[in-house]
C-alpha cells in the first residue's frame, strides 16, 4: 500500500509541474511561416463569393477577363462580355472601342498587373463599385479607377466610367 500512495504522490507531484508548463505552451502563439515577398504574390488571397452579390459579380467578371484578355483568348472575352454586361453596354463599349482604339473595359491598350473590386455605393436600383487596375512595374505603378454599376435586380454591369 505504501508503494502505490508514494507512486500516487509522485505522480501528483509530476502533473503538478507539467500542467502549467503545458498550459504556457498551448498560449503561446506560433510563429506565422515566413514567405518572400514573390511567394506572397504566388500564395495570393483566400477568394470567395457569391452569385447573389453584385460586387462579388464584377469581381468575378473582372478576373476573369482579364485572364481572358492576357492569355489572348480569342472568344473568351466576348463571351464574357455577353455573360455580364447588359447589352446597351456591349454597345456603348464598341463605340467607345472604335472612337478610342482601346478595350473599353480596362479603358486601355493593355493588361493590368492587378485588379481589385470594392463597394462604393447603393441607389436607384444600382450597385457602385469601383474597379482599380494597376499598371506599370511594381517599383513604379500607376493606376486606374473605374466606377461600375451593376443593376440590382440582374446583376448585370450596366456602366463602366473613368471614376
Amino acid at each position: 500500500m505504501r508503494v502505490s500512495v508514494r507512486l500516487a504522490a509522485a505522480a501528483l507531484s509530476l502533473a503538478t509541474v507539467i500542467a502549467p508548463c503545458a498550459a504556457q505552451a498551448a498560449e503561446r502563439p506560433t510563429a506565422a511561416p515566413q514567405h518572400s515577398a514573390a511567394a506572397t504574390r504566388a500564395i495570393g488571397v483566400v477568394r470567395g463569393g457569391s452569385p447573389e452579390s453584385a460586387v462579388d459579380r464584377v469581381a468575378d467578371f473582372y478576373g476573369a477577363y482579364i485572364d481572358a484578355v492576357a492569355d489572348g483568348t480569342d472568344h473568351l472575352p466576348d463571351q464574357l462580355r455577353a455573360h455580364y454586361l447588359t447589352k446597351n453596354l456591349q454597345l456603348e463599349l464598341e463605340t467607345w472601342e472604335k472612337t478610342n482604339h482601346a478595350d473599353g473595359v480596362l479603358r486601355a491598350q493593355d493588361v493590368p498587373l492587378h485588379w481589385e473590386v470594392r463597394y462604393h455605393d447603393a441607389g436607384a436600383g444600382h450597385v457602385f463599385t469601383t474597379v482599380m487596375l494597376t499598371w506599370g512595374s511594381a517599383k513604379h505603378p500607376t493606376y486606374t479607377r473605374l466606377m461600375v454599376a451593376s443593376e440590382l435586380h440582374t446583376k448585370l454591369i450596366s456602366d463602366i466610367r473613368p471614376a
